[in-house]
């Protein structure tokens, strides 16, 4: 997810200088402490913020060694890095006890984690929003342990909304596409429409569109990439920036994080898709930003779809780690860390007492309504780490001027198909 306010997706990344591989001791002594078997793990986790995730991580590093008697090696990758990393690493055999990725299943088919059976407290999985279970579950068995959540929206400024003469925000495309005009109309460098295809996590911008026409990703077991309905969104999200220009310049290679955020945060977009933690910075560092919250339009006339997103902690299989492993989900799935780390990055909750606890919260009515209902990528199939990363590459290049987005599609299809 990167943050992606990975600020850094909901679903995750900045830049930090990358720690020095940490060393892995998976086959050390007994420790003194409640843990056995190993003197260390290997622990990598994304970078969801500069603020505040190596704060949290660090303290939760003393606890679990003050705890288990175990030392726990962190080591924290920025989102735009992370996937080379961890692939590498597990390709050259220095693979981590534990890992923070947004998808499992290629590790679960190849045999290298634990299940929940193996690991994880009963309660704790009790405790588990439904949704996120079903998402981290690859052949009956639950493999992807969820660390935190989002859910999208539609922002819209509306100041400029107002400039504009926009009365409401957008329930269709056609109505997206002519309030972004109007802002566009204004000059002075605003753009209707802030659209993020960069690598960051360009899955999900052209997730939550597709999902609002009536596309999706599989549909009963099977591949549906190239269907009528996804090559129209393809097409459409394509005009936006290249027959209608109410985009950025090269929305094919602007993230996120550091583009489309970053065009809102400084009151020149329109309207963008959002989440909690854009919410978070806005309220705390771009109070002059005036906006409001809106269901995403929709394509096909059908109601609005919530994309959501949740990242994972996978745990390998290493000899002699079982009993540290469990110890960690037993510390992370207490709700005094796992809720104070939800709460500090400004995603979502996965668990159903989280759920309770920020559901005071008024700010994040909007998304915890949705949470128990959202709309998921396939992250269950071993293939959607592939499929996931050559979107996240290339689909920039598909929309652009020369691009062409069937033929993009039509090729992801046929690489779904072979890797099954």
């Amino acid at each position: 997810m990167k943050k992606s306010l990975r600020l850094g997706a909901v679903v995750a990344s900045v830049a930090v200088p990358t720690l020095a591989l940490a060393s892995c001791s998976s086959t050390g002594g007994t420790t003194s402490g409640s843990t056995s078997g190993v003197s260390s793990i290997k622990v990598v986790i994304a970078e969801y913020s500069k603020d505040h995730t190596k704060t949290f991580w660090d303290a939760f590093a003393r606890k679990y060694q003050k705890t288990t008697g175990v030392k726990l090696n962190l080591q924290i990758i920025n989102w735009n890095d992370l996937d080379q990393q961890s692939s590498t690493m597990v390709q050259t055999g220095n693979v981590p006890d534990i890992l923070n990725e947004n998808a499992y299943a290629s590790y679960a088919a190849d045999g290298l984690l634990y299940n929940s059976d193996e690991v994880l407290p009963a309660e704790t999985k009790a405790d588990i929003i439904p949704a996120f279970v079903k998402s981290g579950t690859y052949k009956g068995k639950f493999y992807g342990m969820p660390d935190l959540s989002s859910a999208r929206a539609l922002f819209y400024n509306t100041d400029l909304f107002t400039k504009a003469g926009i009365a409401k925000p957008p329930t269709t495309w056609d109505e997206f596409t002519a309030a972004a005009k109007k802002v566009t109309a204004l000059g002075n460098g605003a753009v209707g429409y802030a659209q993020p295809l960069g690598p960051e996590e360009a899955q999900a911008e052209f997730a939550i569109w597709l999902f609002n026409n009536g596309g999706d990703f599989k549909k009963n077991g099977k591949w549906t990439l190239n269907s009528a309905a996804n090559v129209k969104t393809l097409e459409y999200m394509k005009g936006l920036s290249v027959t209608d220009k109410v985009t950025q310049n090269n929305p094919g290679s602007t993230n996120r994080t550091d583009g489309a955020f970053s065009l809102f945060e400084q009151g020149k977009a329109g309207m963008v898709v959002g989440f909690s933690p854009l919410q978070g910075a806005l309220g705390t560092q771009y109070p002059g930003v005036k906006y409001a919250i809106a269901p995403m339009p929709s394509g096909n006339k059908a109601a609005p779809q919530t994309y959501g997103v949740t990242d994972y902690l996978m745990s390998f299989k290493k000899k002699g780690n079982e009993s540290a492993v469990k110890a960690f989900y037993k510390l992370y799935y207490s709700p005094t860390e796992i809720n104070t780390w939800i709460k500090a990055e400004g995603f979502l909750p996965v668990t159903t007492t989280g759920l309770k606890q920020f559901g005071s919260d008024p700010k994040l009515k909007v998304y915890l309504d949705t949470l128990p209902n959202i709309h998921l990528t396939p992250t269950d199939d071993p293939e959607w780490d592939k499929i996931k990363g050559t979107i996240a590459q290339n689909i920039g290049l598909a929309i652009a001027p020369n691009g062409d987005p069937k033929k993009f599609l039509d090729d992801l299809q046929a690489q779904a198909e072979a890797g099954k």
